[in-house]
């Protein structure tokens, strides 16, 4: 069955994470993605292999005429193009939008940066945790009176960057139906940052709260919504932010009593110490068959290997295997946007390095002589 995308194909010329991570999510409904390397850049496939499903990859010499020349035929039948230099590179390289869109009108043009195509940070170099500390989403994670704790996962690279760059994109192709052209997208993963703080906007607006480190409404500070250690040091966390399920949770713990107290602050640090104390009677198994059929919110603290076997997760394909080249099974984590008449698939395994190049220059005409020759002069 043809994905949503079918039929489009998109330019990545990015490396590192956020804009594979954008091209996989496009390449998983359909779009054929052609990645774009340097040879040089080989060091980088470990890190973003798994992210290369369902794509080509090809090396490619941009700073040669001859590479930026088979550059241009790509483009030129490409309907997006995405890439991830600091602003300015691509003007250098004369791959930039305004020469890309002059000898493609439709190609949609999407830039993803750490902060954005202009502004005073412009040109600072970045990774994760610069654009997570700058946007203010560090400075309310981790301990209460301790230091800012970083996320074991790249939120500002995979969801602000390149969750944000599939949608623009996708926008610009809706888009493209009606003018009949298409457009630049700019995606700072700084600025998407700054989109996820939507709950300490209104709880300030409000209440005149400012967040702080492990104690917000949704961080640590009431007993409705934490984390509890078990007898057998493992962890459950608590989500009880309706009152209903609040109450649900007092009563199955013997104490209905805190059940109108929910947010009382006069009562907080006393509900605290009960929950802390009483999670710690009975092990993490235990207290599932406990509230498992209590209509409360609580989730097992899992670890990675854990998450990998889950029967909810298998169930839902989104931890699975497919067969590489090598009739290998490969682990592959699935597709998150489930439709109903144009789903999403992994038709291939993630493709190696520059793999693709030969099969890519074939198909734009070149003879094997000429591809030789290609490899030879590193022009791939």
């Amino acid at each position: 069955m043809a994905g949503a995308i079918d039929g489009i194909t998109v330019i990545d010329v990015s490396r590192m994470v956020p804009g594979p991570y954008c091209s996989m999510i496009l390449a998983d409904h359909g779009a054929r993605v052609i990645g774009i390397e340097e040879r040089s850049y080989m060091a980088n496939e470990t890190f973003v292999y798994p992210v290369n499903r369902n794509k080509d990859h090809m090396t490619l010499n941009l700073k040669k005429k001859e590479g930026r020349d088979i550059f241009f035929e790509l483009v030129r039948e490409a309907d997006v193009l995405l890439e991830g230099f600091r602003p300015g590179v691509t003007k250098r390289l004369g791959i930039d939008y305004d020469t890309l869109k002059e000898m493609n009108p439709r190609i949609i043009y999407c830039s993803i940066t750490g902060y954005g195509q202009n502004g005073p940070y412009r040109d600072m170099p970045g990774h994760d945790v610069n654009f997570l500390s700058s946007a203010g989403v560090l400075d309310i994670i981790g301990e209460k009176n301790g230091s800012p704790c970083i996320p074991g996962i790249q939120i500002g690279d995979l969801v602000a960057g390149g969750m944000n760059a599939a949608l623009g994109i996708l926008l610009a192709l809706v888009a493209r139906q009606k003018t009949g052209r298409g457009q630049y997208i700019d995606i700072s993963m700084t600025d998407g940052v700054v989109a996820l703080l939507p709950v300490p906007l209104y709880l300030y607006q409000r209440f005149g709260v400012v967040p702080r480190r492990s104690d917000t409404f949704l961080s640590h500070r009431y007993a409705c919504y934490n984390v509890y250690e078990t007898a057998d040091e493992r962890c459950i966390s608590i989500g009880a932010v309706e009152n209903q399920f609040w109450q649900n949770l007092c009563g199955a713990l013997g104490v209905p009593e805190y059940g109108p107290l929910q947010y009382d602050d006069d009562h907080r640090e006393e509900m605290l110490q009960f929950f802390r104390k009483t999670f710690k009677k009975k092990t993490l198994d235990e207290w599932i068959t406990e509230l498992k059929d209590k209509e409360v919110c609580w989730g097992k603290v899992q670890s990675f290997t854990e998450v990998l076997h889950d029967p909810l997760f298998r169930a839902r394909d989104m931890v699975g295997e497919v067969k590489n080249d090598k009739g290998e099974l490969v682990t592959v984590l699935g597709i998150p946007v489930k439709l109903s008449d144009t789903p999403g698939s992994i038709r291939k395994a993630p493709v190696g390095f520059g793999e693709s190049t030969r099969k890519i220059l074939g198909e734009l005409g070149y003879v094997d002589d000429q591809i030789d020759e290609f490899f030879e002069k590193g022009i791939v």
